[in-house]
């Protein structure tokens, strides 16, 4: 009898051992590298939680369904501390160590560069919400942006200073350690130029000495009719302050960095203009619903960098769906082909390339509110 009940007791483990084990849950990972801390930390926590709320929703139903699977995407963040070893050692970790299938992010230029170049070698498709300067893109395969390139911005502020305005003497004021900087402030002198218009001062500095007394004698010598300031959000409002104070009385423009000037900040900024990603004023629809779930999530309005931020993970999430899987060649080649999206931050199309089609917004400043003033559409849209 005990032979039979311990044969009994075999069978039963053996059948056990048999059963089929659930399969464990599949998994996206995805990168994401943010100036959490920093000099602009505030675009760090925009990204963060615009990152989250879109990681969430995925997840909130079980995970994204790709090829009728169920995904679980796994949000892997890096503080870059605005600072480019920071940012190489973030995409390194990411790419090696980490496993990630495509990294969001950096945001500033002059970090989405170098980390471009890293993704591009391990062909890990890059998707920067906010980076603006052309040569994050150039001459890469594997690197997508969600905003619009600097040589459409410069050239809009050029021609809303010139034919809106009816400025005919600019200034501009730019940090040049910067890409981005740098880059916008070429841009915008070279079309003010060949409007007609004059560069009567084109004045640079560094952020390591932010002494500008100098800078902006020059700039009163000179009596333009516009100043414009393609810098940080961080550095612009003292800038105004300074620019007053030395007697400049020219009209203030701006680009889309100055989205993040907190509100406290911009006394000084009454009556200026700058080019912008998004519209708070003008949301409606995806946008609107967009505003509200962000509100009650952080009790605050989204900015550019939040739907931009938003808006890369709606793409990247899409081309998962459209190419069945989360392999990075798969994703790299949807991207690229993908039709049409319709974001947070509008129409955005890729057309084979890593730079996207898009219209651009223009904002005013009038009693410390930013207001929706109109859209700007390239040529290429019809």
């Amino acid at each position: 009898m005990k032979g039979l009940v311990a044969l009994i007791m075999l069978v039963s483990l053996m059948l056990t051992g048999c059963e089929e084990q659930p399969e464990q849950q599949l998994e996206f990972r995805v990168g994401l590298i943010a100036p959490v801390t920093g000099q602009i930390s505030e675009v760090g926590r925009a990204t963060v939680e615009a990152a989250e709320m879109a990681v969430a929703a995925a997840n909130q139903q079980g995970g994204l369904v790709i090829n009728n699977k169920q995904y679980r995407v796994v949000l892997l963040t890096e503080d870059n501390q605005d600072n480019t070893e920071h940012t190489i050692s973030a995409a390194l970790r990411l790419i090696n160590q980490k496993n990630v299938s495509a990294i969001i992010g950096p945001q500033a230029s002059r970090n989405a560069i170098p980390a471009a170049r890293y993704a591009e070698y391990a062909k890990v498709p890059l998707l920067s919400p906010w980076s603006t300067n052309p040569r994050t893109t150039l001459n890469k395969d594997w690197v997508f942006r969600v905003a619009y390139v600097d040589t459409f911005q410069g050239q809009l502020m050029a021609k809303f200073a010139y034919d809106e305005l009816g400025s005919r003497k600019a200034a501009v004021l730019y940090d040049v350690s910067s890409d981005y900087n740098r880059k916008l402030a070429e841009v915008f002198s070279t079309e003010f130029q060949a409007l007609g218009g004059l560069v009567v001062a084109f004045e640079l500095y560094t952020r390591d000495a932010p002494n500008l007394e100098e800078q902006f004698r020059q700039i009163q010598l000179a009596t333009p009719d516009i100043l414009f300031l393609p810098n940080y959000y961080n550095e612009v409002p003292d800038q105004a302050r300074q620019a007053r104070a030395a007697g400049i009385t020219a009209q203030l423009l701006g680009s889309d960095s100055w989205a993040q000037i907190p509100e406290t900040e911009r006394e000084a900024l009454e009556g200026a203009y700058f080019s912008a990603h998004f519209a708070i004023d003008k949301a409606d629809g995806k946008a609107l619903n967009f505003r509200a779930r962000y509100r009650e999530a952080y009790q605050r309005d989204p900015d550019d960098v939040a739907a931009l931020t938003y808006d890369a993970f709606g793409l990247l999430f899409e081309a998962a769906k459209r190419s069945g899987g989360t392999e990075p060649q798969g994703l790299r080649d949807t991207l690229k082909s993908m039709p049409v999206y319709e974001g947070i931050t509008g129409r955005i199309e890729f057309r084979g390339s890593g730079d996207p089609i898009k219209s651009a917004v223009l904002m005013a400043v009038k009693d410390g509110q930013f207001i929706f003033s109109r859209w700007v559409v390239p040529p290429e849209i019809p």
